[in-house]
């Protein structure tokens, strides 16, 4: 079986091999890797390690059409033979590992425990930086620990999943959190599960792409997501800016919403000897290892560099000021899940 994570990267080859090691450890066969304009050097190690067979590299520096770096990626991603042979398909970015808490915590197990299913949401576990101030070279599933409580109920991105889906025909397109252009003549019997066990109603299947909040969705697996690292991490992913769109500087606004620290999280540690092995194998290549601490030293020089800018050092300071989130509960949350439910129905 052939299970292939979708990756954009750019300048995170700091972080890149702990979450390659992560996926084979997890059971991913396959990776599509894109690249754009990197200054650490993230795509000469993807460069080596296409060249090494453990991946596929591919460079998107531009121009990008309308939906930004993302979107042109996948429009390419559509029609190659490593995303047309995969059994399995799913969107990452390289702050999100997958974290299955079923069985040996591989894929197999997971697709053991919903043998029916086209479709499991991986509902997003945010996890803060837990005081973390300076950034160093250490694994982050071990740096960072503390995470949101398992029914949240505001804000709802907390509630965003990606979807690990059948390529099976039903979706002929990738996304950003879900599978697009559905063939209606197979959209009927596609059916999606959760990462609870639960099966889905229709409009996952065209439209959703949070899960229903206010609940556990992560008995069976859940996708641990760590948006901001540490302060120093997210003054230089400030400085990258979003995903999608990275002309907009992210600010204490985005830190706030994601900031979580109240539940102390470790189950992804269950895959930590396996990860280990698989890091120690990539580390155990000199180019590699060399590419790697040379993006270390970058993300410590970047970091310098921004601190000269009065925008990043305020950013800096803002940070180091402002007290872990607090997740609201029902009783105070209620107004705003009010008008989030309303704004649900009106969805297209």
């Amino acid at each position: 079986m052939r299970c292939l994570a979708v990756l954009t990267v750019r300048n995170e080859g700091a972080f890149l091999l702990e979450w390659l090691a992560h996926h084979r450890a997890c059971g991913f066969t396959d990776f599509l890797v894109f690249s754009n304009d990197c200054q650490d050097g993230t795509d000469l190690m993807l460069d080596r390690l296409d060249a090494m067979g453990v991946l596929r590299h591919v460079r998107n520096d531009g121009p990008y059409e309308q939906g930004g770096i993302q979107f042109t990626a996948y429009k390419q991603a559509d029609s190659m033979e490593i995303v047309q042979r995969a059994d399995w398909i799913v969107t990452l970015d390289v702050d999100e590992f997958v974290n299955i808490h079923t069985g040996d915590h591989t894929l197999s197990a997971l697709f053991a425990a919903l043998p029916e299913a086209s479709a499991i949401t991986l509902t997003w576990r945010l996890f803060g930086c837990g005081g973390v101030a300076r950034y160093s070279d250490a694994p982050v599933t071990e740096t960072f620990r503390r995470a949101a409580p398992v029914a949240m109920y505001w804000p709802w991105r907390a509630a965003m999943f990606k979807t690990l889906y059948r390529n099976d025909g039903t979706y002929r397109k990738l996304g950003v959190h879900r599978p697009r252009d559905a063939d209606p003549a197979r959209l009927e019997h596609a059916r999606w599960f959760d990462g609870e066990g639960r099966e889905l109603d229709e409009k996952f299947r065209t439209t959703r792409i949070f899960s229903n909040y206010g609940r556990s969705n992560y008995a069976l697996v859940q996708l641990n997501h760590y948006p901001l690292g540490a302060m120093e991490s997210y003054v230089v992913k400030a400085d990258r800016g979003r995903a999608v769109h990275s002309e907009h500087m992210l600010g204490v606004d985005y830190w706030v919403e994601r900031n979580f620290n109240q539940d102390e999280d470790t189950s992804i540690s269950a895959l930590a000897p396996r990860m280990q092995r698989e890091l120690a194998a990539l580390k155990g290549d000199a180019d590699l290892a060399h590419l790697h601490e040379a993006a270390v030293a970058w993300r410590h020089n970047r970091f310098e560099a921004l601190m000269a800018k009065e925008p990043y050092r305020a950013l800096f300071g803002r940070l180091l000021m402002t007290p872990p989130t607090r997740a609201l509960p029902l009783n105070e949350a209620q107004f705003l899940v009010g008008h989030a439910n309303r704004a649900r129905k009106t969805e297209p």
